[in-house]
């Protein structure tokens, strides 16, 4: 009988637990070994808590009952008994021990990037993520995807909202990927929980963490640090693909990087910049100057009928390269190439109630650049 109520006891406490799971109560298990170990820890020492809990508080309560005053009971009126002193001090540090043992192991694992299979460079920026595979030459900006008229209120909310990108972060399974993180401004935080990955990218300093995916899939996160008034909008997808379809799509980006940089030299017509340039404004752009360049004062000017950037062409080039200190612009230098700097610079001189006429040539940006 004793047996049979431990098992259904024991019964009750797993399907909690996996009800807890299910209902998003408790962290995920992942789909990594390091997130599974995390996982297991973590659910090791909540029983601990739970089974202490049960012992003190009962201990506690029948003692209040058992013992109380109306039944006759007194206090005893006893100090420095040794045994007692010896029993409460030794079982708190075996449960302490108990606990450090398997929490050291699965901290070792966590914290070691050696031998990695691929090194991507991650660098937090106000507010997007920027994302380079080292040694591949290929490299992209993630933005946020999810449609600005459903951030308005203007359309319903999309099956992922605030949970989608223009480029995501593409990672085979099966191999280590070492992460290098960093930021451009201020302290971000890269977390996608099912990778059980959490790592603070800080201006001036790499951390590193890795990663091996065992499952294909697609794994969304969030910038889990406060930094600034887009921080809502700067969400994280990782896309977990076969191998061998992996190094199909490393191909094909350095295919289109290649492409691009061949493209530096031709000249583009005004239809094309302003194509470029528009999809460029509005993914890197419009967070903070506005989707129709009407600013946001008094941090952000407009840029609509904005007198020195219709009158100062060199002084707008040279502002998109370089940032304007002690505000709140970057340098775009290092972000963005030169082929979108010149589409940007030549949008913005030509959109709304701007009419300039002038066009800037990638050929034009590396010349900049090269001064």
């Amino acid at each position: 009988m004793r047996a049979r109520g431990q098992w259904v006891i024991g019964s009750g406490c797993l399907l909690g637990a996996l009800s807890a799971q299910a209902n998003g109560w408790n962290m995920p298990v992942g789909v990594t070994d390091v997130s599974r170990d995390i996982h297991g820890l973590h659910m090791t020492i909540f029983w601990i808590c739970v089974v202490i809990g049960v012992v003190v508080f009962g201990v506690m309560f029948y003692s209040l009952f058992r013992y109380r005053r109306s039944k006759g009971a007194k206090a005893a009126n006893f100090h420095e008994h040794t045994s007692i002193e010896v029993l409460w001090t030794a079982i708190p540090l075996l449960i302490l021990v108990g606990m450090a043992v398997p929490a050291t192991a699965t901290l070792k694992q966590m914290y070691d990037p050696s031998e990695a299979d691929l090194d991507v460079m991650i660098t937090g920026q106000q507010w997007r993520w920027r994302y380079e595979y080292l040694g591949e030459d290929v490299s992209f900006i993630s933005n946020l995807g999810t449609a600005s008229a459903q951030i308005s209120g203007e359309e319903d909310f999309g099956e992922h909202y605030l949970l989608e990108v223009d480029n995501p972060l593409v990672l085979p399974i099966n191999r280590k990927v070492r992460f290098l993180m960093t930021s451009d401004d201020v302290i971000h935080s890269w977390w996608v929980p099912e990778l059980a990955v959490k790592q603070d990218t800080i201006p001036g300093f790499i951390n590193e963490n890795w990663v091996r995916i065992n499952e294909p899939g697609i794994y969304r996160g969030q910038c889990a640090e406060l930094c600034g008034k887009d921080h809502a909008f700067m969400p994280i997808v990782v896309h977990a693909v076969e191998e061998q379809e992996f190094d199909d799509w490393m191909v094909q980006r350095r295919e289109e990087a290649e492409q691009e940089a061949s493209s530096v030299d031709r000249d583009w017509t005004m239809d094309e910049l302003m194509v470029r340039g528009e999809q460029v404004y509005q993914s890197i752009c419009a967070s903070c100057h506005q989707s129709e360049g009407q600013g946001a004062l008094p941090t952000f000017p407009a840029l609509d009928g904005n007198v020195q950037l219709n009158g100062d062409r060199d002084w707008h080039l040279s502002t998109v390269l370089n940032g304007v200190s002690g505000t709140a612009m970057p340098a775009f230098r290092s972000t963005l190439n030169p082929v979108e700097i010149a589409a940007v610079v030549t949008y913005t001189r030509n959109s709304w109630s701007n009419d300039t006429g002038d066009v800037v040539q990638p050929a034009e940006v590396v010349e900049e650049l090269t001064q």
